[in-house]
C-alpha cells in the first residue's frame, strides 16, 4: 500500500486522468469533485486537479498539499482505486474558515460516494 510520500501512488499522465474522468464515478460538493475508478494497479493512486480559477500558484500548491494530506489522513483508505480530486473555486477560503479536519471529512465522504461505498 502507501508507505509515505515516496511510496504514494500518483496519477501523473493526462491519459490516466482522462480515463478516470471518462470511466469513473463522480461525487461532488460545493467546493470539491471526486472521481473514482477501479485501478489495474495494486495500489490506490491519487490525482489532483486545481485550475487557475481557484487562485494563484501559491494558493493552488497549498491546496494540493492540503488535499494530499487529507487523503493520507483518511482512517479507512480505499483499496485499488484511481482517484482524481478536482478543486472548485472557493475551496481555499472554505478550508481557512472551517479548518483542516473539515477537509479530511469532505475528501473521505466524496471518495466513499464516488467509489460506491455507502457512508453511515
Amino acid at each position: 500500500m502507501q508507505s509515505g510520500p515516496q511510496g504514494r501512488g500518483r496519477l501523473t499522465r493526462s491519459a490516466e486522468f482522462d480515463a478516470v474522468y471518462r470511466r469513473g464515478r463522480s461525487a461532488a460538493s460545493r467546493h470539491l469533485v471526486a472521481y473514482a475508478f477501479p485501478s489495474e494497479q495494486d495500489e490506490t493512486r491519487l490525482g489532483i486537479a486545481v485550475s487557475r480559477k481557484v487562485g494563484g500558484a501559491v494558493v493552488r500548491n497549498k491546496l494540493k498539499r492540503q488535499l494530499r494530506e487529507a487523503f493520507d489522513a483518511n482512517p479507512t483508505p480505499p483499496v485499488r482505486l484511481d482517484i482524481v480530486l478536482v478543486a472548485r473555486p472557493g475551496l481555499d477560503t472554505a478550508v481557512e474558515a472551517q479548518g483542516f479536519p473539515w477537509l479530511v471529512t469532505e475528501v473521505a465522504e466524496l471518495i466513499g460516494r464516488s467509489s460506491g461505498e455507502t457512508t453511515a
